[in-house]
């Protein structure tokens, strides 16, 4: 069924429309193990929402993301947490983030605290396919205190970029000390955090497809998250003057005339960036048998949620609903808008299903294998978005009292294949629904975790960062 997208109207940008169409059985090509294992590149947006890419019909522009969306499978219902480090775990374990202990904030510079060695993530696995060069570009928000927490102790075979999050863009600084490292040295690369990390992934695409093994690169761009910050050249694409006053404090790098106008030119920073990474693939040779993932981590803090209710630390739509893409040329064709219910926790279980790993993990996630590949329609599942809510194909639920930023007064029902918009709260029609999905989210919402992560502002004061963020503890 069609249905209009109005986005955001500090914008100024008119209604477009988009078919939600489900998937279609047939035009894939046979997913096997036969041929050369994939490459796998995963691709991840800090604070991206919904209404900030041009085929969603964002005035930002975002052309190497929409050429994309023309020859790939648009995951229409792609759900993460609200906000960034739950969704980071998700994505590393195919579990959800509350069973590490955390559920609804991130990990702070002033926390000692990350995942736990005990929990396995992916680059571990895919280790056990033959995948050599396993690499995370970017930030990484999972742990930093401590060394057991850090990258190259979690699969990892190389490191660039930044523990923390809301690093600056140009000093690459958080607390007042440099927060840019490659694998466990720091570095002292000049320049923009965005074209730091794709020159980076673009060069070791270019080293890695000298091997024979397979490689995985994780590259996980700190935009458009704040500090709003961007480059004059990329401002002026949105009417930026430099000789008109910067918003906020003017003398602050990076900033243009006003807020919006520098979001904007944020994010096509970031769409240049997986443009020159799309093509090096192509270039190389690697990309048809890539398989290429982009997504958000959390709705937009900024940007624009289009006509999706809510945005970042909100279960409504517009927090944990997000723009998700996927390509594989050589086995799944395109384009097809794929709409089941699917998610940052199901990427691990279906990467490894491809490459027919056997795990021991008990995942959250389920793998998305039988739908991508044609076999089947739809696979029906309740997806658990955190703190009482939980979405299906068909239904949305948000338990009174819960929603991160807000505490909701009453609980919510959505018939959310009807009602993407959340508008019509159906809970007094539909209460053994209601009882159903309650005692659903219940199950997750009372994990009592090993090692639950304090409120954010929990031990800031009087906090000062180490040199460098260089960490001596094990």
């Amino acid at each position: 069924m069609p249905f209009n997208v109005q986005i955001n109207s500090q914008w100024g940008i008119p209604v477009s429309t988009m078919l939600l169409s489900a998937v279609t059985v047939g035009g894939f090509a046979n997913i096997s193990k036969d041929g050369d294992p994939p490459n796998i590149v995963i691709v991840l947006a800090d604070d991206l929402g919904w209404g900030d890419v041009g085929y969603h019909g964002s005035h930002i522009q975002t052309p190497n993301l929409d050429k994309l969306a023309e020859t790939a499978m648009r995951l229409n219902r792609f759900y993460v947490a609200p906000v960034s480090t739950p969704t980071r775990a998700g994505l590393m374990t195919g579990k959800y983030p509350n069973r590490m202990g955390i559920r609804h904030v991130v990990i702070p510079p002033w926390r000692d605290y990350g995942i736990e060695p005990e929990e396995i993530f992916l680059p571990e696995e895919l280790a056990k396919a033959g995948y050599q060069h396993r690499t995370i570009i970017g930030k990484w928000h999972l742990g930093h205190s401590r060394k057991r927490y850090w990258p190259l102790n979690r699969g990892f075979t190389h490191f660039y970029g930044h523990l923390n999050g809301a690093i600056d863009y140009f000093s690459h600084e958080r607390e007042g000390e440099l927060d840019w490292h490659n694998d466990w040295e720091s570095n002292y690369d000049k320049g923009y955090s965005t074209d730091l990390i794709t020159d980076h992934a673009v060069q070791c695409i270019k080293d890695y497809s000298k091997d024979e093994a397979p490689f995985f690169i994780y590259v996980a761009y700190n935009a458009p998250h704040t500090p709003l910050q961007a480059k004059d050249e990329d401002m002026e694409r949105y009417g930026f003057d430099s000789s008109k006053p910067r918003f906020g404090q003017g003398d602050k790098t990076g900033r243009g005339n006003n807020k919006e106008q520098t979001f904007a030119a944020m994010v096509t920073a970031m769409d240049r960036g997986i443009g020159e990474v799309i093509r090096t693939l192509k270039d190389t040779g690697e990309f048809d048998n890539t398989i290429f993932l982009f997504f958000s981590d959390n709705g937009t803090d900024n940007g624009s949620s289009g006509e999706l209710r809510g945005r970042k630390f909100l279960e409504f739509e517009g927090g944990v609903r997000v723009p998700a893409l996927l390509s594989w040329p050589s086995k799944l064709s395109g384009p097809r808008t794929i709409e089941q219910v699917t998610g940052f926790v199901d990427v691990m279980p279906t990467l490894l299903d491809v490459l027919e790993v056997r795990s021991d993990i008990e995942f959250d996630g389920i793998s998305m294998l039988p739908v991508l590949s044609g076999e089947r329609n739809f696979i029906e599942r309740n997806f658990y978005l955190g703190l009482g809510a939980v979405v299906s194909t068909e239904w949305k639920f948000i338990e009174k009292g819960h929603n991160n930023a807000m505490k909701i007064k009453s609980d919510m029902l959505f018939k959310i294949n009807t009602d993407p918009f959340e508008q019509n709260n159906l809970k007094d029609i539909y209460r053994e629904k209601v009882e159903e999905l309650r005692s659903f989210v219940k199950k997750y919402d009372t994990i009592q975790p090993p090692h639950p992560l304090p409120d954010y502002g929990a031990g800031r004061g009087g906090f000062l960062a180490p040199k460098e963020w260089k960490v001596t503890l094990e």
